[in-house]
């Protein structure tokens, strides 16, 4: 039985900062980029823009298509939404966390003032 190959996931893609980078670039044009105008913002070959490019296209953050004899590539940003849930969810959680731990020297403090 054949292995797939295995898919990246959002979490996976925007865990390298060049990645993240290529996100940013992308988001900031607004606009289909080949890789050639991608590679001049990286200190990597072209290869490595390459791959990184195929990891964010697994996880569905970037379309590519040919216009002749290049690939250009399109941020779609609607795959952040999980990222964003996850890091909402974190969010509250942080701020229940210090608010209890607010409460909790508060209420250490009252005491020693009492006592």
């Amino acid at each position: 039985m054949p292995v797939a190959e295995a898919r990246y996931d959002v979490f996976q893609a925007v865990a390298d900062s060049t990645r993240r980078s290529m996100l940013t670039l992308l988001a900031e044009t607004d606009t289909e980029l080949p890789i050639s105008r991608i590679a001049e913002h990286f200190p990597i070959s072209r290869t490595a823009v390459n791959k990184h490019l195929h990891v964010l296209t697994e996880a569905g953050l970037v379309s590519n298509r040919k216009v002749g004899r290049e690939t250009r590539y399109k941020l779609r940003p609607d795959p952040l939404r999980d990222l964003q849930r996850w890091l909402t969810y974190f969010d509250r959680y942080w701020d229940n966390k210090l608010i209890a731990l607010k409460a909790f020297v508060e209420e250490d403090d009252s005491e020693r003032v009492e006592g």
